[in-house]
């Protein structure tokens, strides 16, 4: 199946993404990651891409749809991907669909609240980016990553103001794309509260319905 998950910061796109993908056994596409290594590569796109962001400026939409189209035609892709994120604005979504259309897109939901003491309780390994966090998911040792002995941090984008910020843009930005899968019949809603592994069932009922359907 073709997935797009979608859901404002703190709601568990990136954790659920992972868990479907070793579920389904179709690839997670995370455009931050894929913009990365096409910088690393030094690919053609990747160089386009890093004069934009030497720059400070936004990596141009017309670049990123191209490295998508790109790492869907790999082989793992073609069985089916999920989208972690992508797109977050309505032109994204026009564009990605001139390429692909989503069998469905997923928009994981959770209080304001519930999304406030997710973020500001998460610590980052800095070393291999390992996510724990505070009250849910500690790690064994305060302040050190269980996976590589590295450093736990508390990103500044995750303090309560940065992330009253960053749901006002998801809002703003991203919310009316909600309204626009709705209507064109591809949505469906899950609440993100409850255990992961209580959330990763709600989704795969999700999917199988779809793919039923």
């Amino acid at each position: 199946m073709k997935v797009v998950l979608l859901g404002p910061p703190g709601v568990g796109k990136g954790t659920q993404a992972r868990r479907l993908s070793e579920i389904l056994g179709v690839p997670r596409i995370i455009t931050g990651d894929m913009l990365r290594r096409h910088v690393a590569s030094d690919t053609s796109l990747g160089r386009k891409a890093r004069g934009f962001m030497e720059r400070g400026e936004l990596v141009h939409d017309d670049l990123i749809i191209a490295m998508i189209r790109e790492r869907l035609e790999d082989e793992d892709a073609r069985e089916g991907f999920i989208i972690d994120g992508f797109p977050r604005t309505v032109a994204q979504a026009e564009a990605f669909e001139a390429h692909v259309t989503p069998d469905v897109v997923v928009a994981l939901e959770a209080a304001e609240g519930e999304l406030i003491e997710r973020l500001s309780g998460r610590r980052v390994c800095r070393e291999c980016q390992a996510v724990y966090h505070l009250v849910h998911d500690p790690p064994r040792r305060s302040g050190v990553c269980d996976r590589c002995g590295g450093e736990l941090v508390h990103r500044e984008d995750d303090t309560e103001e940065v992330i009253r910020e960053r749901l006002r843009a998801y809002r703003r930005e991203t919310e009316p794309l909600v309204h626009r899968y709705a209507a064109k019949g591809l949505l469906a809603r899950v609440r993100s509260e409850g255990g992961i592994g209580e959330v990763t069932r709600k989704l795969q009922a999700v999917l199988h319905d779809r793919r039923l359907a």
